[in-house]
């Protein structure tokens, strides 16, 4: 499984001009764009779609797994089935949303182009390898087209036990994002898609990071030109 090196800028504001406006001054640094639909104060897809020629991702991340949304699960989960419609790149989904959430997004994807991105974050620690093979095992079974487990590292131990889930991931073919949050995981931001990650993540500066740890999309691309990368595109 050849990695891509993508670069997915994070993009979180209140409001769709604002979005619209930062995006147009990164995208030329992105493979993809995510748009945080839970930051906005009247969430919508079609805006961003017609706008924007890159690849996009939609995110509806709800209170309980560290995002901002904070409504009912049908609201939440209608502005990611309008992006599916949309035939947006990539929807996330959460590994624990509720079944009935799993099975709609199921329906709506068989007639769409968009890719499913199921995701699991631990905010406190890094769970053993066998819970982490568990959650990856799941991914699967639910039909992700990709994975995604990110973890808060408290030590080199976690990283290395998050990064070495891509040995896994490459037997299987399956498409993995793993990496770690906080001080500690910085490193693995860096280093994920050299070692087989499918995809990893970045802010629009560090006082826009949407998760901790987070470098700017400026610093990330200064450390890869560094390290020699030569980073493929998609658009």
């Amino acid at each position: 499984m050849k990695s891509l090196n993508r670069i997915c800028v994070s993009i979180g504001r209140e409001t769709i001009d604002d979005i619209l406006a930062v995006a147009d001054s990164v995208a030329s640094q992105a493979d993809v764009l995510e748009i945080r639909l839970d930051y906005l104060s009247l969430p919508a897809v079609s805006p961003f779609v017609n706008t924007l020629k890159i690849p996009l991702l939609f995110t509806n991340r709800p209170v309980w797994e560290g995002g901002e949304f904070s409504g009912d699960e049908e609201q939440r989960l209608g502005a990611l089935i309008e992006a599916v419609a949309e035939n947006s790149a990539y929807v996330d989904l959460e590994l624990l949303a509720p079944e009935e959430s799993h099975q709609r997004m199921q329906m709506a994807l068989k007639e769409s182009k968009t890719k499913l991105i199921l995701s699991w974050h631990n905010f406190k620690n890094t769970p053993s390898r066998e819970e982490l093979l568990g959650h990856m095992a799941q991914m699967q079974d639910l039909g992700a087209d990709i994975g995604k487990i990110i973890t808060t590292a408290n030590n080199h131990q976690d990283v290395l036990r998050v990064l070495q889930l891509q040995e896994t991931a490459e037997k299987l073919n399956f498409p993995l994002i793993a990496f770690c949050m906080g001080r500690h995981g910085v490193v693995s931001r860096v280093a994920t898609c050299g070692l087989g990650g499918y995809m990893t993540y970045c802010a629009v500066s560090e006082e826009e990071a949407t998760a901790p740890g987070q470098l700017s999309v400026k610093t990330l691309r200064e450390i890869y030109s560094l390290m020699g990368h030569r980073l493929i595109y998609e658009h």
